[in-house]
């Protein structure tokens, strides 16, 4: 049973690329036997002109207040299980103002942040998967770990997403990574942000969670908090690979995790 885990990354049809309802994520939660769970759907597109902006990668900004409303709902629909209030917020160096204005009407118990774009390009997206072609792997990295250190320095966030999402489609660079492992993990400490160990890696191409076993090595070595997270884009991924999760936040050092409400945390024993 998963009874002292949270499940904090859960999304909904409004990204345009999950499936199922609300309630068919609470219930799977329950049955999964979650202590706790939250939804944390994609942020609109906020730094676009809105005639850019994808309406498969991400909620519109007209569906804000009724995306909040069904969470607040949820929680008075389903009392046997705490539902949180999340979003996943792109981090999108010089629109940080932007953000904080977007997210300040809203009672968030969490705020995710993530890296999905360098420049244009949505290195995330299965159709994009070509444009690895454009790049030297080992530049590629350098850039995505500088934009992480930028989103863990900007405070803007609780929760850092799936920290190494570069090796998605299993690209690999030919150099050792500590160096940019130790730097990641020192900015993300110095922020005092916790980071998610992410089964959704082991569902994708790469096939290892995220993070690889030695960035979070080094996010323990750093007392770096953790959640434990699915990334869940249909019903049945709720909780999906915890115990496995688990086992490896346990063999890492990690003995507790964190949960949260109304953007404050608080440990909970993982075993």
């Amino acid at each position: 049973m998963l009874n002292r885990l949270a499940d904090y990354h859960m999304h909904t049809v409004r990204c345009g690329h999950a499936v199922g309802t609300m309630e068919e994520y609470v219930e799977t939660a329950i049955a999964r036997g979650l202590a706790e769970i939250g939804f944390s759907e994609h942020v609109p597109m906020y730094w676009l002109p809105e005639e850019q902006r994808d309406p498969t990668g991400a909620m519109s900004m007209g569906e804000m207040e009724a995306y909040v409303s069904d969470v607040l709902r949820l929680r008075e629909r389903y009392p046997e299980i705490p539902i949180r209030l999340g979003i996943e917020a792109d981090f999108i160096p010089g629109h940080e103002e932007a953000l904080v204005r977007l997210l300040e009407p809203y009672p968030w118990d969490y705020v995710i942040g993530s890296v999905h774009f360098l420049g244009d390009w949505n290195f995330d997206h299965p159709d994009l998967v070509h444009r690895y072609a454009e790049w030297d792997i080992g530049e590629l990295y350098d850039r995505f770990f500088a934009l992480e250190r930028m989103a863990a320095e900007s405070g803007l966030f609780d929760i850092l997403a799936h920290i190494d999402l570069i090796k998605k489609f299993g690209h690999r660079p030919d150099k050792d990574l500590s160096q940019a492992y130790a730097a990641l993990a020192d900015a993300i400490a110095g922020a005092g942000a916790a980071i998610e160990l992410s089964t959704a890696g082991l569902r994708k191409p790469v096939g290892e969670p995220y993070p690889a076993p030695a960035l979070l090595k080094a996010c323990c070595d750093r007392g770096v908090p953790l959640v434990i997270s699915s990334d869940a884009h249909a019903p049945g991924e709720v909780g999906w690979g915890f115990e496995q999760a688990r086992d490896l936040a346990l063999r890492t050092g990690f003995t507790h995790t964190v949960r949260f409400e109304g953007r404050r945390r608080r440990p909970e024993p993982l075993a």
